[in-house]
């Protein structure tokens, strides 16, 4: 190939862009930054879908935070009360 100029094109999936690391963070501003680059995706939604249907344990799946297989809203920094009181 010579006298060819190879241009490389920016991946536009952001967590092939970014450390992956990001997607399984620990810290809630860190998982919260993951999930609003995951917005400019194009595969947002068959990336979340498919890790639904693979009940995927945890980390930032199109742009949500799912725990357990389920989506939740944000991650709750750790040794903090819980939300509803346990019967004793």
């Amino acid at each position: 190939m010579s006298g060819v100029t190879r241009r490389h094109t920016p991946d536009p999936l952001p967590c092939r862009r970014f450390d992956s690391e990001l997607w399984f963070a620990e810290k809630p501003d860190d998982v919260e930054l993951a999930k609003s680059l995951c917005q400019e995706c194009p595969l947002v939604n068959a990336c979340l879908a498919g890790a639904l249907e693979r009940a995927e344990p945890w980390g930032v799946w199109g742009g949500q935070l799912v725990l357990a297989g389920v989506v939740v809203p944000r991650k709750r920094p750790r040794g903090r009360p819980r939300k509803h009181p346990v019967a004793a």
